[in-house]
């Protein structure tokens, strides 16, 4: 017999970008995720202790990273540059990393935060981790497809 799929309970999600890595925490029980603040990013270098920080601050089950991905889904030259990003997560603090295809966040993320807040809310490391949270709460409803 074989073991069901055992949900994480515990996520925490990465927008990774060159300047700004977004970062947000999320759950399962209620399928949400929050944003918190983004990471400065030298040349997509963040400063891995305050990654490990907030990695040993929120625990998780699991690390979602978003893709990014051309419109027709092929691969764009931060596609490469994200991967090795989630390598390093999973290589430096052994937690389990999953991909999420991130197309639109950012543009979905600028829309919610313009409507709750106005043109002045617009901030880049805002936009970076509510993408982060549009990413985990992605990767949550294709879990349970």
């Amino acid at each position: 017999m074989t073991e069901p799929l055992k949900s994480p309970s515990n996520l925490l999600g990465f927008d990774f970008g060159t300047k700004s890595i977004g970062v947000a925490t999320g759950q399962m029980i209620t399928a949400t995720a929050q944003p918190l603040s983004a990471i400065k990013a030298n040349d997509g270098i963040p400063n891995w202790d305050i990654v490990e920080k907030v990695i040993r601050d929120w625990m998780p089950d699991l690390i979602v990273v978003g893709l990014p991905l051309n419109m027709d889904g092929s691969e764009q030259p931060i596609t490469q540059r994200a991967k090795k990003f989630a390598n390093r997560l999973n290589g430096r603090f052994g937690v389990k990393v999953a991909l999420q295809d991130e197309r639109l966040t950012t543009a979905s993320a600028k829309e919610f935060i313009f409507t709750h807040g106005g043109y002045k809310a617009l901030e880049k490391g805002k936009i970076d981790s509510v993408s982060a949270a549009l990413i985990l709460e992605s990767w949550m409803e294709n879990f349970y497809q």
